[in-house]
C-alpha cells in the first residue's frame, strides 16, 4: 500500500509540475507576442524639416517615449493622438513632455506598447505652445 501511495504522490507531483510549466510557457509566448520596444519614424510636416524618431519602450508601469528630432529648436508641445498623421483626432490622448531642442522623454503610465501599436495612434509634435495648430513632425505608431 505504501508503494501505491508513493506512486500516486509522484504522479500528482508530476502533473502539478507540468501544469505550472505549461502556464509559464503560455505566459512567455504571450509576452513574446507583445513588443517591448518600437521605433516610430517621425516625418517633418509643414516645411519644418524636423525628421527623427520616437522610441517607445515598455517599462514596468507604462511606456517610456523618447523623441529625437533633427533641426528642432525651442520648446514644442508633444502628444500621442488617436488616429494617423493623415487624420489625427485633435484632442491628445496622452500628453508628453515638451520636446526641447529636438529631445523629449516621457513615461506614459497605465499603457503598454502593445496597446499603442494596436490602437491606431500617432506621435505628434506642434510648432509651439502659441501655435498648436501647426504640426511640425508626426509618426504613426504601428505603421498605420
Amino acid at each position: 500500500m505504501n508503494l501505491y501511495r508513493s506512486s500516486l504522490a509522484l504522479v500528482a507531483a508530476a502533473a502539478c509540475t507540468f501544469a505550472v510549466a505549461s502556464v509559464a510557457a503560455r505566459a512567455d509566448d504571450m509576452s513574446a507576442a507583445m513588443p517591448a520596444h518600437v521605433t516610430v519614424k517621425m516625418n517633418a510636416q509643414n516645411g519644418s524639416n524636423e525628421n527623427g524618431t520616437a522610441t517607445l519602450t515598455q517599462q514596468a508601469d507604462g511606456v517610456q517615449v523618447v523623441i529625437a528630432l533633427e533641426n528642432a529648436t525651442g520648446s514644442q508641445p508633444s502628444h500621442i493622438h488617436a488616429g494617423t498623421c493623415a487624420k489625427l483626432n485633435p484632442a491628445p490622448k496622452y500628453p508628453l513632455s515638451n520636446t526641447v531642442d529636438g529631445k523629449g522623454t516621457t513615461l506614459v503610465k497605465g499603457v503598454t506598447v502593445a496597446d499603442l501599436v494596436a490602437g491606431g495612434f500617432a506621435v505628434n509634435v506642434h510648432k509651439s505652445a502659441s501655435d498648436l495648430a501647426t504640426y511640425v513632425s508626426c509618426g504613426n505608431i504601428g505603421g498605420k
